[in-house]
Parts: structure tokens; C-alpha cells; sequence
């Protein structure tokens, strides 16, 4: 029940030495402050990290071919081999669990010789040959038209979704891309979309640098045959791609003579099992930010503890009084946890407003500084303000404990007698 002499006596014991009680809360609102301000730190390390990540299919892993370590059937050591078509079906159909196989060849690269040409320009790009999945693997953004889909396969088409990038390399700004004809190694695409990718950090501008065109008619138009380049797989959401990597790995070397102890014949990437690990990585800072911003606070709390107990000794004729007087122990109990309580909570109350301040200046300074590597939009959600509060609560509760048993070992005669 709410009791305004209550809180009247709470505001004047409070009130009567400010720059004692502007000191103790000091080291609780600074506890709070840093608590804060490091877990934001920590998210934003969190979201710097998940935006290199971008929007890809984080169950996946990336494999390819590389030359034997073993002699196995007859087969020489040092003999390198290719995928094949037929090793993604033998995939699909003996390893259960799996949403994506995309088989991928790929032409060029972005430090290699010009490979693309469009009347007198000329670029050089990474060109794939992918099926449709490819775009739900490592998402992108269609910026005009559309992307290749099954029938653009099953009719080996020569069509070519680009980025922006090769738009820019390729195309005067006021040229309409739909419907017209670039030339890979001779051969003539037609372009049916663009795309734009997002990356936070230094090489967003080379993922726009690529063309994507259908499998099959890269296989044709390139004279790679039934040839696998490399894969992209990826797990349904309730299966781990990792444990289901040496399954995966199994098939292919069944299908292609490989002795089942070679542990180089097959490379790969597996990105869940990084991006774990980095997951790992952010429960531990946060445990570590928790460690370190309750000690801070603990040290605060200690001060509001002893404080309440030179309160307490300055107030023992006052106590006995009340006590000779009749009032209960838990009343007097009360009176000195509220008191605790309410510096404790004021004070971290004052630790929060300071730190979103800071959180807030930190990220005005983000934006006028532009993107930073590994360090994006630094924030706490409502779950963290709600446990600080908490620990508040319970702080003030705990600094206010002892306190209250020694005003209540207080006896009325000797606390009479005292000056």
C-alpha cells in the first residue's frame, strides 16, 4: 500500500548528505552504464559479422574436386578427376535431408582476361552456368526482368541474368539491357534480367560483377560435356549440413573411384560450421559483457551497502524511538530495503538513459562516417533493459539486506542512551 510519509522519509535520508548519495549512485548508475554499452558493442560486432554473411543460405557447403592422395582400383595417386551430372542425382537420392544440390561451372574471373564483349566494350567477368536454385542459395535482388528458371534448362537456352556491375561495364545509361546480345567467348546470350547483390563489406561492389546463365546451355555452348565444376548444397533447416558433409562426401567418392580414406581428393567449405562457431563466438561475449558489467555493479552495490550502513548508525536513536514507540521490526526492515531499493533502481535508471545516449551518438557518428567493417548498428533489445532492470531490483534488495538485520539488532534502551 502506497504510504507518502513512507516515501517522504525515504526522499529526506536520501536528501541529507547529497554528495554522499550522488557519490553512491554514481558507482551503481556507472555499472549499468557499462553493462549496456558493452553488450551494444558486442551486438554490433554481431550484426557487422552477420552482414558479411549477407543473406546466403547458411546451411550450405561449397565443394569441388582436387587430385587424389591414394591409389585405390587400379587408379594412380595424383590423378585428378571431375564431377558429374550424375554424381548430383547419386547425392540427392542417397543422402536424405537435403533442400538444394546446385552443380555450377564457372568461366573467367575478375583479375583474368576480357571475356565479355558488347559492340566496342569488352569486360572481364565471372560467368556461371547454375540452375534456378542458385538465387534461393545466395539470394539476390532482380532489378529488371526475371531470373532463369526450369525451362530455360530443359531447353539449354542462352540466356544471361547480369549484375550491375556488368551493366555499367557494358551499357550507356539511357540502353534498354532486355532482349539485347552479349558475347561470352563468342558465344551470343541473350540478357533476360540484372540483379543486385548487398555486402557489407569490400568486395559488394565485385558480386556485381557476374553473369549467370543456364547450366545446361553453358555446358553446350562451352563444351564441358556432362562436367561438374563445383557444388553448392544445402540442408532443409532441421538437418545440420555438417553432420550430413561425410555422407555427402561418401557418394562422391564412390561414384568416382576414390579411396574412402583420401582425405584430399575432395574439398570443400563448410559455412554452417563457420558461421557456428561464430555464433559461439557471441554467446561468449555476451557472457563475458554480463561477467564484467556485473562486477562493475556489484562494486557499486557495495557502496550503496555500506552507505545504508552508516545511515543506519546515524539513525540509531531515531530506530530505538520508533521501536520503543511500538512499530514492528518488518516495518523498520521495510523502510531501509525501500531505501536501498530506491537508490539502487534511480541510479541504474540514470546508468540506462546514459548508456542509450551513448548508444545513440555511437551509431549518429556511424552514419556520418559511413559503413565501418565488422561493426554494424550497436543496440540492446527490450529483453536486456528488462534484465538490467531486474538486476536492479535485486541489487537493491541485496545492498539493502545487511542494513536492515543491523537496524534491527538495534535495541531501543541502548539506542536511546546513544548520541
Amino acid at each position: 500500500m502506497f504510504s507518502k510519509d513512507r516515501w517522504q522519509e525515504i526522499l529526506e535520508v536520501l536528501s541529507t548528505n547529497v554528495f554522499r548519495t550522488l557519490a553512491t549512485a554514481f558507482g551503481v548508475a556507472w555499472g549499468i552504464f557499462i553493462l549496456i554499452v558493452l553488450l551494444a558493442a558486442g551486438k554490433g560486432l554481431e550484426n557487422g559479422i552477420r552482414a558479411d554473411f549477407g543473406d546466403i543460405a547458411t546451411n550450405t557447403m561449397f565443394m569441388w574436386s582436387r587430385s587424389t592422395a591414394k591409389a585405390y582400383k587400379g587408379l594412380p595417386k595424383g590423378r585428378t578427376y571431375n564431377f558429374k551430372v550424375e554424381d548430383v542425382k547419386a547425392i540427392d537420392e542417397k543422402v536424405p535431408g537435403l533442400r538444394f544440390i546446385s552443380p555450377r561451372n564457372q568461366l573467367g574471373g575478375f583479375g583474368g582476361a576480357n571475356n565479355v564483349v558488347r559492340g566496342l566494350r569488352t569486360g572481364a567477368f565471372n560467368v556461371y552456368g547454375d540452375y534456378p536454385d542458385i538465387i534461393r542459395q545466395e539470394p539476390m535482388t532482380i532489378t529488371r526482368g526475371r531470373f532463369m528458371n526450369q525451362n530455360d534448362i530443359a531447353d539449354k537456352r542462352k540466356v544471361a541474368v547480369i549484375g550491375e556491375g556488368v551493366v555499367n561495364g557494358l551499357y550507356s545509361m539511357d540502353q534498354d539491357i532486355l532482349g539485347s546480345y552479349i558475347k561470352i567467348q563468342g558465344v551470343n546470350f541473350m540478357v533476360i534480367g540484372s540483379y543486385a547483390k548487398k555486402s557489407s563489406n569490400g568486395d559488394g561492389e565485385e558480386g556485381q560483377k557476374e553473369i549467370f546463365v543456364p547450366f545446361t546451355a553453358f555446358s553446350q555452348a562451352f563444351n564441358r560435356g556432362d562436367d561438374v565444376g563445383w557444388m553448392a548444397i544445402t540442408a532443409h533447416d532441421g538437418n545440420s549440413i555438417t553432420a550430413l558433409k561425410e555422407d555427402i562426401v561418401n557418394v562422391v567418392k564412390e561414384n568416382r573411384r576414390i579411396h574412402p580414406d583420401d582425405e584430399r581428393a575432395v574439398g570443400y567449405f563448410d559455412l554452417y560450421e563457420q558461421y557456428s562457431r561464430v555464433e559461439s563466438l557471441f554467446g561468449a561475449l555476451q557472457w563475458v559483457a554480463y561477467f564484467v558489467g556485473v562486477l562493475v555493479l556489484l562494486s557499486g552495490i557495495i557502496g550503496v551497502s555500506n552507505i545504508m550502513l552508516i545511515v543506519i548508525k546515524e539513525r540509531t536513536k531515531e530506530i530505538g524511538i520508533r521501536r520503543a514507540l511500538g512499530e514492528a521490526p518488518w516495518s523498520i526492515k521495510k523502510q531501509i530495503l525501500m531505501e536501498a531499493i530506491f537508490l539502487t533502481v534511480i541510479s541504474g535508471m540514470a546508468g540506462i538513459v546514459f548508456g542509450a545516449a551513448a548508444i545513440y551518438g555511437i551509431n549518429a557518428l556511424l552514419d556520418h562516417l559511413g559503413p565501418v567493417d565488422m561493426f554494424v548498428n550497436p543496440s540492446v533489445d527490450l529483453g536486456t533493459v528488462i534484465t538490467a532492470l531486474t538486476i536492479l531490483v535485486i541489487s537493491g534488495l541485496l545492498a539493502g539486506f545487511i542494513p536492515a538485520r543491523s537496524a534491527l539488532k538495534v535495541r531501543p534502551i541502548e539506542a536511546l542512551r546513544s548520541e
